[in-house]
């Protein structure tokens, strides 16, 4: 067994040279040289040395000094040394010690009473004791306060010992007295929590009788008090009506401390909603009133405890929950949005809107450093908002899109997601979010801002008004064509590329010049004019973001401009009666169709166009020279069909999750159901009356049904010995957030008594065994429960081994039984968690940690592969069901879950039918940590065969 001690310092070990260094500073008159040789003796004890040759020395040299740090290090001195032999009987030199702690007990100094009364806390010998109790009594009668409540912790610590009531017969008595008489704040705590943890009936009846004046005492006293109140109602539910009021009383106590303890218990005694509403309503007043930011986050988790089973209270808290939005710390900020947008209704939505668009415009002030990330978040609820009551986008839609041209790029992102969405869900706002875009489109800088509201532009514009204003924006931002120019040099060159007959006596002379670009042209000597390289014609930096862009070698954004154009000249035909402004129309666009390949194909920029941009634009340049009805259709109709598809699955997915957040409870057909009704009311206050109603509530709804399904503990038990064993052991493993608990069943299947029974354990992988195994004597046929804490450092797959160890009267040696290994498997550490594209983007392209599978399986067909993967990895598909119909020999998937540890495990499934029907392609895992891409690597890598 391991000693306890009070410090644990690292020192190095100690040697005979350095051992009479300290005896002889020990025995010298120098007080500081004295204390320093104290201090490196204690060090060398806690570092394990024994030093047995100093006791006499300081027996002799240190108890009569009078100086009070020497005193305290002699009391730690004494604290850990051993005091006794190895049969646990006390040493004969240890009574030396018993003369001089009494005389310290009536020490005139005040602090030498009050620190060997500490010390008298720590001692278990009741040999030492016995000699000092009419000394420790009677400092209870001392003046000075400090002697006083230490003398009390000194009377607990004796009582609580095994001999301790007979050494101590009347204390409760005592203590009680003393308790009614004192006036110290600590002491008097100190006097009821003895009561509390020796006599409790004591306590509990001094507290009725002084309900009274219980907001009256010390911030101590009160938390002692709500601390008995707890422990009084776990064990006796049927009293919790009379310490109910005590607990209210306290509410208004001027200790946060106590309020915030107030509050905690009113919740964990009473369901009640008279109790959950002011215990929510302290909550929030903590949360304004204290300036710490972690004392805001824990009473944020609390509020938030509170929300999954009591949201209808919390409900009318909602703007007071609000107002810690005003704190400028994120994860403040983002905890409390959490709570909110869960707590949202109609009747409150208005409300919350106003005041999120209220926070919207701070930002816009710039004094916080992280406006751009706040601003973010803000945007992201009034969206989360917006699609549950779209009623209310009207209130906030165009301010946002003040903020398409933000340089947070995110943040802009994610207001023109929210106007895509409304602008589809609102149909009445549907002219004025369009007139806003165009007039603020040359505003936008972001590349995807931009292609996204061209997709907009595109799409809803419908008027002949709309289309028109929707052409010449998208051509005023791109500016004066051509993208670049030619020289006439270079022109003529161009032109005359055929070869020349030279006259034979004629030669001119060439030689390489270098150009502005760093390349080489020949020069001729007879003219000395060097070709000039094609130039970029740069726009109004005002009015040509999409040129600005487009020079940057962004061809995708090209691509989509061409699509937007070739949507709005489709729609102009259906509302233009004129065909020559259709026709002046198609022309134009073609022209900046034409012009954007001729940029990508030119050596102006340092990139040509990529395949799948040019091959986007040469079809807008054939759908337009040559239009089709079915064509038509697809682009104008079908494209749009497909996102209204999009959108209904994002909120199809949105109601799973909350239907998967949403607490299940079954109750059994067995369990009894009290009626309120015919219950005896007599004596019952409003709380109590309105607790029961809640408690029947609960019972009928099941929530009082055992978190844990009794099938799935029988899936967690792991068999360790054979059936023929004279030892047999099983365990049930659990796993928590960061660690594994093992609660192992031991039967004795032999006539004979088991002595020193120990199980040994031992891990590998990043599993640490925490404690200790104890020693046990096991009856004939008889069983123990033993439970083992293993502590988990990183999502690993580890192995857990180790035997049974016993001994028997009959036999000497000791008996092993080797136990069968406990896998612990990563899919207990990970599960099926949903995150959004932009986030789940942002994670891939920073995580660093990547694990490629090549897939290698049975399966012939992809989505049942799919279905295999995902059941296997324990992991959420992110894509929507309708990005999956069809049958076309490809299919790629992002899957998404998260550890218990916090971490996020994304991976992404690319699968390719070949000709002969196997299934070919990658699955590739990234992470931020090692342990999570190797072990769901491997993972995948076993299961993907098809197997079990």
């Amino acid at each position: 067994m391991e000693k306890s001690c009070s410090l644990l310092v690292h020192f190095d070990n100690g040697t005979p040279a350095l051992a009479n260094e300290i005896k002889e500073a020990l025995e010298g008159n120098d007080v500081p040289a004295k204390i320093d040789a104290m201090k490196n003796a204690i060090m060398l004890l806690l570092n394990g040395e024994t030093l047995p040759q100093l006791f006499i020395t300081i027996v002799r040299y240190v108890l009569p000094s009078e100086d009070h740090t020497v005193q305290k290090l002699l009391l730690l001195y004494l604290e850990i040394i051993d005091k006794t032999d190895g049969k646990g009987r006390v040493l004969p030199e240890m009574i030396l010690i018993c003369q001089n702690l009494r005389n310290n007990l009536q020490h005139p100094n005040e602090y030498i009473r009050g620190v060997t009364l500490r010390f008298l806390c720590r001692l278990n010998e009741v040999e030492i004791i016995e000699p000092l109790i009419p000394s420790i009594m009677s400092n209870l009668e001392h003046r000075h306060p400090y002697v006083r409540k230490n003398a009390i912790l000194a009377v607990m610590s004796i009582y609580k010992l095994p001999q301790g009531e007979q050494l101590l017969v009347d204390a409760p008595e005592t203590i009680e007295r003393f308790l009614s008489t004192e006036q110290d704040p600590s002491a008097k705590r100190n006097a009821f929590l003895m009561l509390f943890n020796c006599a409790q009936d004591r306590a509990i009846n001094y507290l009725l009788t002084n309900v009274d004046r219980v907001p009256d005492w010390g911030e101590l006293m009160q938390m002692v008090v709500l601390e008995l109140i707890r422990k009084v109602c776990r064990t006796n539910k049927g009293e919790k009506g009379k310490y109910i009021k005590i607990i209210i009383s306290l509410l208004n106590a001027p200790s946060a401390a106590v309020v915030y303890e107030c509050a905690g218990t009113l919740v964990s005694l009473s369901s009640a909603p008279t109790a959950i509403r002011a215990a929510a309503s302290t909550y929030c007043q903590l949360l304004l009133s204290q300036s710490d930011n972690n004392v805001k986050l824990i009473l944020l988790d609390r509020l938030n405890e509170l929300k999954s089973s009591h949201k209808d209270i919390l409900v009318d808290m909602i703007m007071d929950i609000l107002r810690a939005l005003s704190s400028p710390n994120l994860d403040i900020q983002r905890k409390t949005l959490d709570i909110v947008l869960e707590l949202i209704t109609p009747r409150n939505v208005n409300e919350v809107v106003l005041n999120l668009k209220k926070e919207v415009m701070k930002t816009q002030s710039g004094e916080l450093e992280k406006n751009g990330e706040y601003r973010q978040m803000l945007i992201q609820a009034i969206h989360s908002c917006a699609i549950k009551f779209p009623e209310v986008a009207s209130i906030v839609v165009h301010l946002l899109m003040d903020f398409l041209g933000d340089n947070n790029v995110a943040s802009a992102m994610d207001v023109v997601i929210f106007v895509r969405e409304i602008i589809e869900t609102n149909p009445k706002l549907r002219v004025s979010i369009v007139t806003r875009l165009l007039d603020t489109f040359y505003q936008i800088r972001a590349a995807r801002v931009c292609a996204c509201s061209l997709w907009i532009i595109g799409e809803y514009c419908l008027s002949l008004s709309e289309v028109e204003n929707g052409i010449s924006t998208i051509k005023q931002c791109l500016g004066d064509l051509p993208f670049f120019s030619i020289s006439e040099e270079e022109e003529a060159a161009d032109s005359t590329k055929k070869p020349q007959v030279t006259n034979s006596t004629t030669i001119s002379s060439k030689r390489p010049a270098i150009l502005a670009d760093g390349t080489y042209a020949t020069q001729s000597a007879a003219s000395e004019t060097a070709f000039s390289p094609p130039t970029v014609v740069q726009g109004s930096l005002a009015t040509g973001n999409l040129r600005s862009l487009l020079l940057t070698g962004d061809f995708f954004l090209g691509a989509v401009v061409a699509s937007t154009l070739t949507k709005l000249v489709l729609r102009l035909e259906e509302v233009q009666p004129s065909k020559v402004e259709v026709n002046k129309a198609s022309t134009s666009a073609l022209l900046i169709m034409v012009s954007i390949l001729q940029l990508g194909q030119s050596s102006v920029l340092p990139h040509p166009i990529d395949n799948d941009s040019y091959d986007r634009i040469v079809l807008c340049i054939r759908l337009l020279c040559n239009t089709e009805d079915a064509v038509k259709t697809i682009w104008l109709k079908s494209c749009h069909e497909k996102f209204v598809q999009m959108l209904l699955d994002k909120q199809l997915r949105e109601t799973e999750e909350i239907k998967a957040k949403a607490q299940i409870s079954h109750l059994q057909p067995d369990d009894l159901i009290d009626f309120y009704h015919l219950k005896s009311r007599k004596g019952m206050s409003q709380l109590e009356l309105e607790d029961e109603v809640q408690d029947d509530l609960k019972r009928a709804t099941g929530e009082f049904v055992k978190d844990a399904d009794d099938a799935n503990k029988l899936n967690r038990i792991v068999q360790l010995t054979g059936f023929s064993d004279p030892v047999y052991a099983e365990a049930y493993v659990t796993v928590h957030q960061y660690d594994i608990v093992l609660d192992v069943t031991v039967i004795n299947r032999t006539k004979q008594t088991l002595q020193n029974l120990c199980l040994e354990l031992a891990t590998m992988g990043d599993l640490k065994l925490v404690e200790r195994p104890q020693n046990y004597t096991l009856a004939p046929e008889s069983s123990k429960q033993i439970k083992a804490n293993i502590k988990v450092s990183s999502t690993e797959t580890g192995v857990i081994f180790g035997n049974i160890v016993y001994e028997t009267s009959n036999v000497l040696e000791r008996t092993v039984v080797v136990l069968n290994d406990i896998h612990i498997d990563i899919m207990d550490y990970i599960s099926p968690a949903v995150c959004g594209d932009a986030a789940f983007k942002t994670m891939w392209a920073e995580f660093e940690w990547e694990n490629k599978v090549a897939i290698n399986t049975i399966i012939t067909d992809e989505k049942e592969f799919l279905d295999h993967i995902i059941k296997s990895t324990n992991m959420k598909c992110l894509t929507s069901p309708s990005a999956l119909e069809g049958d076309c020999g490809f299919l790629a998937v992002n899957l998404y879950a998260k550890s218990v540890f916090g971490e996020d495990a994304l991976v992404n499934v690319s699968i390719e039918k070949q000709e002969d029907g196997k299934l070919n392609g990658y699955i590739r895992i990234r992470s931020k940590t090692q342990g999570i891409a190797l072990s769901l690597g491997d993972k995948i890598t076993l299961k993907q065969k098809g197997g079990s």
